[in-house]
Parts: structure tokens; sequence; C-alpha cells
């Protein structure tokens, strides 16, 4: 691993007009980061990227990187491109682990951090290295948000998680677990204890239904749900994932590894319209996950999953699916999982007046994060739906000197 990225960071170009560092949400200074592994800088080169982004040894590793850096890398257009996230991720983890943090908060400006998932981890780490006081409260016992109880351990180590936890803690980033800001403590309380700002980055956890019969009988789960405890469900030997995003790959993927033998994807489009990473869908197949395309639910009963073939139709430039009902199709299954996205909770908004949403729930803000509270901030997956885990950090950043800003105007 090592020498691949060793060799694959001696193939850089140096490009004078840097592609890979336009295709990154969060602006990772690539070029210099390579120049600066390549030159024996690693501890320079681990500080630049920390400072730029503070989970960049996390994005190194779930990062879409075929989308972003190396998708645009101009070695990816007759060949392979350089592996930027295994460099990336080789220097993150470097100077995570030897990184010194001390406490710089003068006490004077206090932010209250609803949420500890990228978002919020992001904006804390941010606001505390330039002396800002800082709580975060977390509905879970631990932060981490969806890095923790939404991707698998086969893809994040979640050590790397406690790692990171430890460091903010010496930055005196002040942590709350298993509290729900709503209904408790309202945005009043916080405002009259001193804090002169709040942002909220409580993610998407409510799984959507998909509201066809059987979605209530006890062997149907959410998938959303699965990922946070796998241990806990008896799925048996026969599971259908409804989706193909990448939590459904997630699912399918974990079914398998927990002892599953026939784990199938139901969608109802084909592997070219699927949402999930192309990289993912093929590591799914490799697993053993079966792909059961152009296929919808109608029904789910006590034995499998009922459904409807569906026809793909090129209708002048347009292409269209129409579901054949004609005939009634089954797959038997010991236990279904729905994967097919989330909506934020409302308990905030219910609770607290003055913040505005979507027909869908999601916060309204600027492209800085202010929401329509004043005071009241917000960024990654509660504003976008759920998205990356860098675009979530890059627009923390945004939301970061919005609040700075809003600090210095008070």
């Amino acid at each position: 691993m090592n020498n691949h990225v060793i060799k694959s960071a001696h193939r850089c170009l140096q490009c004078k007009n840097p592609l890979c560092e336009k295709g990154c949400p969060i602006s990772t200074p690539i070029k210099k980061m390579i120049e600066m592994f390549n030159d024996g800088e690693i501890k320079e080169a681990g500080k630049m990227l920390f400072e730029n982004n503070p989970l960049s040894v996390i994005c190194s590793l779930v990062c879409p990187h075929e989308k972003h850096c190396e998708g645009h890398c101009v070695l990816g257009r007759k060949g392979e491109p350089v592996n930027i996230g295994g460099i990336e991720n080789y220097i993150s983890d470097y100077h995570l682990n030897r990184m010194k943090c001390e406490n710089l908060s003068k006490g004077e400006r206090s932010v209250a951090i609803i949420g500890g998932g990228p978002a919020g981890i992001s904006l804390a780490i941010i606001l505390a290295k330039k002396g800002y006081d800082i709580t975060i409260f977390d509905g879970h016992d631990k932060i981490g948000g969806v890095l923790r109880y939404g991707i698998p351990d086969f893809r994040l180590n979640k050590n790397i998680l406690d790692i990171l936890t430890s460091k903010m803690k010496d930055l005196g980033i002040k942590i709350r677990p298993n509290i729900m800001v709503g209904k408790g403590i309202t945005f009043e309380d916080l405002f009259r204890d001193g804090f002169g700002a709040i942002f909220i980055g409580t993610g998407v956890w409510i799984p959507r239904a998909l509201g066809i019969k059987g979605e209530s009988l006890g062997h149907v789960h959410y998938a959303i749900n699965y990922l946070k405890n796998p241990d806990v469900y008896d799925l048996g030997k026969k599971v259908v994932v409804i989706g193909a995003g990448n939590v459904a790959m997630d699912v399918a993927r974990t079914a398998i590894r927990k002892g599953a033998d026939d784990v199938r994807i139901l969608y109802r489009k084909g592997f070219d319209e699927m949402p999930a990473r192309k990289d993912e869908i093929e590591f799914a197949k490799i697993d053993g996950v079966r792909f059961e395309t152009y296929k919808t639910p109608i029904s789910i009963d006590k034995q499998g999953v009922n459904y409807n073939l569906v026809n793909k139709v090129q209708d002048g430039d347009t292409i269209k699916f129409e579901t054949d009902d004609s005939v009634d199709y089954f797959i038997d299954a010991d236990s279904v999982l729905i994967a097919v996205s989330q909506n934020p909770m409302d308990l905030i908004v219910e609770n607290n007046e003055g913040i505005s949403t979507t027909r869908h729930g999601l916060l309204v803000t600027d492209e800085c994060g202010r929401t329509t509270r004043d005071g009241v901030f917000a960024s990654g997956d509660v504003v976008t739906g759920a998205k990356t885990v860098v675009e979530a950090a890059a627009f923390s950043k945004r939301a970061a000197m919005a609040i700075e800003k809003y600090f210095d105007e008070k």
C-alpha cells in the first residue's frame, strides 16, 4: 500500500493549472500536498491539509474521488489517475496521530453546535482553533453522526473518530452526548445561557417510507436504522434491499458480512441510473450482492416482496421508466431493508420559532449557512439533503466565516 502511494505521488505531473484542485469541493491544495510529500515534508503537509479541512483524514477514505479530484486528474484521461485519496490519507493519518492541540478559548465568543456529525465537527474545530468557546450537543452517546452510525466499519475505522474526538477535547471543545436540543433545551435557553450563536448540523436521520402495504411488518427494517447497530438485527439468510444508493450498498454488504447468504438489491431502473458510486456497486458485486434491476416493489408480505417489471422506453430525447402491472412477480425474503433516502428530524423546527424549511423539511439558508432566524446557522445534509462528507465540510467552512462576521458586527 505504502509503495503504491509513493509510486503514485511520483507520477504526479505538477500541472501548472491543476484540474484536480478545481474538482475538489473544499479546494484541497493537492499539487502542493504531493510536492511536499515527495520532498519529505510530511509534517508540514499534514498541518496544511488539516487547516484546510479538519476532516481530511476521513474524506481521504470516504470521498467519491472518481467524481472529484481523481476524476479531474489529466492522467486519468488515458490511464490511471494519481491516487490522490491514498496520498492524502497517508499524510493526514500521520498528522492526526501526532498533532498537538491546545485550548485557545478566550471564553468571549460561545457557539452552541447541535449535531456532532461532519458539518458540526468541521465547524467546531475551525472555530475552536480561532479561540471560540464551543459546545456540541448530540443525540447519540458518541459524536460522529453519519460517520460513526451510518458508514460500516469496513469502509471507515471508527478508531479515527475516537482519536479525532480526543483532539477536539484538547482544543477545549465541550461535548454533551445523549441530548436532543428542541423540546427539552430550546434556542431561547441557549441564548439565555450566553451562547452568542447557534449552529445546526443534525443531518438527515428519518428514513423515507415507500408507502406500500406490508411496510410495518416485523421483518421490514429501514437501512439507516440498521447501519446504526447491525448486530441487534436477525435478518435471516435471504435479504432484499430496496434502493440503489450508497446506503443501499452499505447495508447489502453489511448483511453479507453478518451472515446472510442471499442478498439482492431491488431497483426500478438500471445500473446506469443507480445513484450509488460506481466503485461501491462493483464492491457489492464482488461481495456477492445480486442485483434485480428494472423491478419496482408493490407490496411486502411475510414471505417476501411482490414487484412489477419496469420498461425503459426511449421517447424522442427523453427516457421514461414505465411500470408494467399486467403481471405481479415475487422474491422470497427473510428480511427486507428499505433504503430510499432520508429526511431531517423536525424536532428543532417544531419547538423553535423563526426557522424556515423546504417542503421536504430541509432548513432554508443562504450560501453561507445563515438561516431565517438571526444568530442561527446551519450546514450539511440538514440543508442540502444527503450529500458527501467533503461537501458538508466545505459548507461548514463558509458557515464559520459567516459566524465570525456575525460576532464582529454584534
